[in-house]
């Protein structure tokens, strides 16, 4: 376990402590430099922890070197008592197969180490325990040389004898939902750099009964429930639904993954992602094209206090679709009248399904259910490729309203072929640039479109590369400092602080003294490079 432990810590430990301590046997000792040189523009969830640092960017400086060798020793033990078991699965380890784990009495703090191999872990399981804040249980892969996943192959999968979980045939991974281990509220899991696929019929997998095949709507990661759960740095691919969670979900987070290749042929019930959870925030994610000849959307969602942030969402009958919950738990709470979407590139292209980008609202006629609130959606990029109409949203009822601030809105095809409303709600513009000749919308001539201030039009926006997909403005782009304020129930937990970085990662946006219009700022390219986006990214072990 120390070793395990080891591993984990000295990497941001020794290298400060041995940094520091060259400094005191140096005549002239520099002030060090910051790990993280946008450390101060992140939310304290996205900041690196190092020992030792007392202000940002700088590190405490004891009086003597013993006593920084004691303060690193104090933190060691105090590490190795508050540390679980360590289970390292591969080739070489004391565990071959994930079936040998014991995956009924993980404790908080325990990590499951599965480690690349040639061939994929055809296994599946449920983790249905509970880790602290400070302890989680963690199930993390780690990547070979090359930084291939290991892959977890839910086709011809089997199940540790061990464990009894229901809707098997819902998940090749599953959260929440067992009898044994006993039935009780997963807490704080973090599932990370795992290649996750073949979830869906035709292929099968030997449970608790024997063989049995996956259901259409099985996904990826299936979340029955839980709260505090972490999804990050995954793939999730050929399977019914990519990411899935139930509204007994709380606070889930979906980061830095790649989902797509997901979908049933010829239905539009499964998607990329389908979620209803009690809070939940997208963020650094590349949601990619559903399998061909399938129908659904690309992120679905039906939950409170939904969040989507920097994100690169290309392709899906919708990008986006944002309708009612099942659950008064959730439709009765004022977080469930506000949803915020920023920061995101939003890619239509030509043949795909449904011409809306995004709809908001709801789609099971039982209006009372519906959001009837505000979606804000604010400092994105969206490009549409397509030949024929595109409209940037649908909102359900009247009920429903779009605070539409500092976006691109651009259409290969002329401008008349945009429409920025469907039929009902309102919608209001502020300083977005928008393709010349844009209509109100494609059905409705008195639609309420109001444009508020600031909009901006042209024949093209000035990306940087429109063909690469490099939709950062340019020098001459008319919408460099052209951004307006946002809306203020927005702030501040919701300021653009960040953009996204091809391809699952972000940084910092530049500092400007106004906001450039769309996901992106303006790069100087005489300027020093911004921040490294590898801070963002996981750090597989």
């Amino acid at each position: 376990m120390l070793e395990n432990l080891l591993e984990n810590l000295l990497e941001n430990l020794l290298e400060n402590l041995l940094e520091n301590l060259l400094d005191d046997f140096s005549q002239t000792p520099a002030p060090m430099k910051p790990r993280l040189p946008f450390e101060n523009t992140l939310p304290h969830a996205h900041r690196t922890w190092y020992p030792l640092r007392n202000s940002p960017g700088h590190l405490t400086r004891p009086e003597n070197p013993i006593m920084r060798i004691t303060t690193a020793l104090l933190v060691l033990l105090h590490a190795a008592a508050a540390a679980g078991a360590v289970y390292d699965v591969g080739p070489g380890y004391a565990y071959t197969g994930i079936g040998e784990v014991p995956w009924e009495s993980l404790a908080a703090g325990d990590t499951v180490r599965i480690h690349h191999r040639a061939q994929p872990y055809k296994e599946k399981w449920v983790i249905c325990r509970q880790g602290t804040a400070e302890q989680p249980i963690v199930v993390t892969g780690v990547p070979d040389g090359g930084g291939n996943l290991p892959v977890i192959d839910g086709a011809a999968a089997t199940t540790r004898s061990a464990l009894n979980f229901w809707n098997e045939n819902r998940g090749v991974i599953k959260i929440g939902g067992a009898n044994t281990p006993p039935d009780a509220m997963p807490r704080h899991i973090r599932l990370e750099n795992l290649d996750i696929t073949s979830g869906r019929p035709p292929y099968t997998f030997t449970g608790r009964d024997g063989q049995g095949t996956y259901s259409e709507n099985a996904a990826a990661v299936y979340v029955e429930k839980g709260e505090h759960i972490t999804i990050r740095n995954c793939i999730l691919r050929d399977c019914g639904n990519g990411f899935f969670c139930g509204h007994e979900a709380a606070d889930v987070r979906v980061q830095n993954s790649y989902i797509h290749a997901n979908g049933i042929t010829n239905s539009i019930y499964e998607h990329n992602n389908y979620t209803e959870a009690n809070g939940i925030v997208f963020e650094y994610n590349r949601f990619g094209a559903l399998r061909d000849g399938c129908g659904g959307n690309n992120l679905k969602d039906r939950s409170k206090g939904c969040v989507i942030r920097y994100n690169w969402i290309e392709a899906g009958n919708r990008q986006l679709d944002l309708v009612d919950s099942d659950y008064s738990s959730l439709y009765d709470a004022p977080e469930y009248r506000a949803t915020y979407v920023y920061g995101n590139v939003l890619i239509e292209p030509d043949g795909a399904g449904n011409s809306q980008i995004c709809h908001y609202g709801g789609d099971s006629d039982e209006t009372n259910r519906y959001r009837a609130g505000t979606l804000y959606f604010y400092n994105n990029t969206v490009v549409s490729t397509r030949a024929g109409n595109t409209t940037l949203v649908r909102l359900s009822t009247d009920n429903e309203t779009c605070d539409c601030r500092n976006n691109i809105l651009y259409t290969s095809a002329a401008g008349s072929y945009l429409a920025l409303l469907s039929e009902n709600g309102t919608i209001r513009l502020y300083n977005n640039w928008i393709k010349e000749g844009w209509t109100k919308s494609h059905s409705n001539p008195a639609a309420n479109v109001l444009d508020m201030a600031g909009t901006l039009t042209g024949t093209e926006p000035g990306f940087v590369d429109f063909d690469a997909q490099q939709f950062e403005p340019g020098a001459t782009s008319s919408c460099v400092d052209a951004g307006g304020e946002l809306a203020a129930d927005v702030l501040p937990d919701h300021n653009v602080a960040l953009q996204y970085v091809k391809h699952q990662s972000a940084r910092a946006r530049a500092a400007a003294s106004r906001i450039d219009i769309g996901a992106f700022e303006y790069a100087d390219p005489d300027a020093a490079p911004p921040a490294s986006p590898r801070e963002l990214r996981v750090s597989p072990r």
